[in-house]
């Protein structure tokens, strides 16, 4: 018999003894076991807050490029996870959601790099000055915690229960320690024995302990976070451990509640929301067998119309086939083990003191390719509360299955009320047509739910369902629920960081924050900034410009331009009771003539302007008044490469008008901006190719030197590179462009980029087992034909610089593309025999 191994320390392992059985959900046969048992739990943790220090510091972006790139490792590697998904009696709909759901989580955190700077930290907010002359300030920033986040999973989602913490831990900076429940620790182990594999993650980032470890908490520190999904009772028992309370260590719990799901007054039969209203019903009682902490455990209907939402949920809950979950014809598959189906009883036994089930029942059913009695399986069962007021079950008791209550309302207020009685939930839903009843619900009941999802049919097309949470949202809620936070975008990262407030001078904290703070010290550039390339590009690095006057005919022709004719640029004579005491000139002039005096008009590093943060007009500028400006880089921010761009980064430029003439000095800066530019990163990755450069390495090229990959000879090599080359000139041109036409543009797209090309790739013009016939004599005559082709294929594009000419891969090229090509393919076979 298997055991489900734990990864610790850097290596796989498992526990001692015979340990727990695991049944397959399906079959009920006992296919593995879980042992945690002789674990050193401190080392454990300690062995993640040394290795921790890789993650610490590593910048937002290359944590974001991190998960962006396990994300699609993983993705191709999915179909053996579904087959181990079927165990745990999840369908394929329900394994799509745990496994390519957990998948996205890793896609959408590994975007949140974006909206960080290009640090291992981050600055939050805006600075604070704490003196008149701005001369001592302060900020707030997050850095990582130099702990570990400890994760206690439930059994319900093995993978997105990992991978929703898991992204988010590891974009602040965090190393993780998971336990997933033991009833589907396997398919955790499966998907991490895979990230483990790719050696993606920086050994350390993430730790598995495959099963209920009960003393993990004993050991944890105060610069470790602590998570936990699972049962109310469970979550609380764990909040109150006395280490957490001795440490101070963050706990967050997400765990079951009474999610309540009602249906508007106008939703009567017929309306597309009362459809939409039973179709979710249905659906979240049955997805993952209703084993859902978000699932629907009440819905609340209007009194009136109980019994047509009754017998509309019967007809659709017989649509609802039993069995193998492999099978498509299969809609519900099996709860986790036999112990979740004695579970489920003893909490619907315990609503059904009140309330009357309605449909369904614990009898045997029918199964498609599966044994009723052998599997986990379970009818969905409907209830219902007549008097949701007076009796209290259904309101404190969940069912953890395909189980959901129905209670009727007479009001809105009622519906408020009851939605409520479940003493916080993680999501509550609505479906109304009616916007003003959607807006009451919200705003009243929203104090006692993580999230309200308003469903109309407007929004149900590309609504994600109730019960579904999202990356870019928080998930978690109020009392019942645990009272915690999890994912939300950016926010949710910075739960595992810890906020310092910093002061200190505006050049202190320029030089901590990595972000130019206002009236901190400038460093004077030597040549124009906007002459550097992004990487020489440092926070302060300033140029001050010339002067300009501004005059009336500046500010009538920019009138006239832009048809801006307000009235305090036009007519002097309605100036009285204005703040303007002259004809004024436009602030979008200003901001204009500021750029004309800062601009390098050589081409350069900086690609384009991108845009425009922020910009403020201190006090009117008249015409005669003479202006010069500052320009001082504030801020890089990382860039990924977008289509047929070269690599490039965005840089942030403060831009700071002043008045020549002023007199006070208060009086002096009368407008600043934020302006952005994308600037063109450094190409280091290659050399240049031109003639001078392949005659110098050709030198030391002789027949008998090995290549450190592939089959070609030296000389072999060299007429390949003279074919590509004659290909561009379109002297070879018998072939076709094996690239499909929809895919062009993204390979193309590649020839942007400074990444090289991979090893071993069998170029589609050439034999791919066997070696091609050489033209040449000898090497020598190789080395001399190679020049040749080159000097042909320079004059080539001299002579005809707007032609295109196709290559077998890469389609059409124009001039500039085949200089990129040629400049990898180069660099790629001259490295491959050690030329460079």
């Amino acid at each position: 018999m298997q055991t489900t191994q734990s990864y610790i320390k850097g290596q796989w392992t498992q526990g001692k003894g015979e340990g727990h059985p695991i049944y397959d959900s399906i079959t009920g046969e006992q296919f593995t076991n879980v042992n945690v048992e002789g674990f050193d739990i401190p080392e454990v943790l300690a062995y993640g807050r040394e290795k921790g220090e890789a993650l610490r510091q590593m910048t937002f972006q290359e944590r974001g490029n991190m998960l962006k790139s396990l994300a699609f490792y993983l993705q191709k590697r999915k179909k053996a996870f579904y087959e181990l998904s079927y165990r745990t009696g999840a369908t394929k709909m329900d394994s799509w959601f745990d496994i390519d759901g957990g998948f996205g989580n890793l896609f959408a955190n590994a975007s949140l790099r974006k909206l960080f700077p290009n640090q291992p930290f981050d600055v939050e907010g805006d600075p604070i000055d704490l003196s008149r002359g701005g001369r001592f300030m302060a900020h707030h920033i997050l850095v990582p915690k130099e702990g570990v986040a400890v994760h206690i999973n439930a059994f319900n989602f093995p993978v997105w229960g990992m991978l929703e913490k898991c992204a988010v831990n590891w974009m602040a900076g965090v190393p993780a320690v998971v336990l997933p429940a033991p009833q589907s620790a396997y398919l955790t182990e499966a998907v991490v024995k895979e990230i483990i594999a790719s050696g993606i993650l920086p050994e350390g980032a993430l730790q598995l302990i495959s099963g209920t470890e009960k003393t993990i908490l004993e050991s944890v520190e105060s610069q470790d976070i602590v998570t936990f999904t699972g049962s109310a009772a469970t979550g609380r028992l764990l909040k109150n451990h006395p280490r957490l309370l001795e440490e101070s260590v963050p706990f967050t719990m997400e765990a079951d509640s009474l999610n309540a799901c009602i249906l508007g007054e106008d939703a009567v039969p017929g309306t597309p929301e009362f459809d939409l209203f039973i179709r979710e019903v249905r659906n979240e009682m049955t997805v993952k067998c209703g084993q859902k902490c978000t699932a629907i455990r009440r819905a609340i209907v209007p009194e009136s119309l109980i019994e047509d939402v009754q017998i509309a949920l019967g007809k659709a809950l017989d649509k609802v086939t039993l069995g193998d979950p492999r099978l498509k014809e299969v809609r519900m598959g099996s709860l986790i083990d036999k112990k979740q189906v004695e579970a489920v009883k003893n909490a619907v036994n315990e609503i059904s003191k009140t309330a009357e089930v309605v449909y369904g029942g614990f009898n045997s059913a029918e199964t498609i390719n599966a044994d009723f009695e052998k599997g986990a399986f379970i009818k969905p069962i409907l209830m219902r509360e007549d008097q949701p007021f007076k009796n209290e079950a259904a309101h404190i008791t969940e069912a953890f299955g395909p189980v959901s209550t129905l209670m009727p309302y007479k009001s809105l207020e009622e519906a408020i009320q009851l939605s409520k009685k479940g003493k916080g939930s993680l999501v509550s839903s609505i479906f109304t047509n009616d916007d003003a009843i959607a807006r009451d619900y919200t705003l009243q009941a929203a104090s006692h739910h993580g999230r309200i999802m308003s469903i109309n049919r407007e929004s149900a097309k590309q609504s994600t369902g109730h019960g579904s949470p999202l990356p870019n949202l928080i998930h978690g809620g109020p009392g019942r629920a645990g009272g915690g936070e999890e994912m939300g975008g950016k926010r949710g990262i910075k739960h595992f960081m810890q906020r310092c407030a910093i002061q200190g001078s505006p050049t202190t904290l320029t030089e901590i924050t990595g972000i130019y703070q206002p009236k901190a010290d400038y460093k004077e550039a030597e040549r124009h900034p906007f002459a550097y390339h992004w990487e020489d590009i440092q926070p302060g690095m300033s140029l001050k410009t010339h002067n300009r006057t501004l005059t009336d005919t500046d500010i009538i022709n920019f009138g006239n331009l832009t048809w801006d004719h307000f009235y305090a640029h036009t007519d002097i004579t309605s100036l009285e009771g204005s703040i303007f005491e002259q004809r004024t000139a436009h602030g979008y002039f200003i901001i204009s003539a500021a750029a004309g005096l800062f601009v390098y008009p050589n081409k350069g590093p900086v690609a384009a302007n991108y845009g425009l943060e922020e910009i403020r007009f201190l006090r009117p500028l008249y015409h005669n008044d003479t202006i010069n400006v500052r320009l001082t880089c504030k801020e890089k921010v990382d860039r990924d490469p977008k289509g047929k761009e070269l690599p490039s980064g965005i840089v942030k430029w403060y831009v700071e008008v002043f008045d020549v003439e002023a007199v006070e000095e208060e009086d002096k800066l009368v407008a600043i901006a934020t302006i952005l530019t994308m600037v063109q990163k450094k190409q280091e990755t290659f050399h240049e190719v031109d003639k001078g450069f392949i005659e110098n390495k050709l030198k030391s090229l002789s027949a008998d030197d090995k290549a450190k990959w592939g089959k070609m000879t030296p000389q072999h090599m060299l007429e390949h590179l003279e074919m590509t080359l004659r290909i561009a000139t379109g002297e070879i041109s018998n072939f076709k462009v094996v690239t499909l036409e929809e895919h062009i543009e993204k390979v193309q797209e590649t020839l942007y980029t400074y990444e090289k090309m991979p090893r071993g790739y069998k170029f589609p013009l050439i034999k791919e087992d066997e070696l091609e016939a050489l033209k040449h004599e000898n090497i020598e005559e190789a080395k001399k034909s190679l020049l040749q082709a080159y000097e042909a294929y320079e004059a080539f594009f001299r002579e005809h610089p707007e032609v295109t000419t196709k290559n077998a891969v890469f389609g059409e090229l124009n001039a500039f593309e085949w200089k990129l090509l040629n400049r990898k393919h180069f660099n790629h076979h001259f490295e491959q025999f050690g030329l460079i």
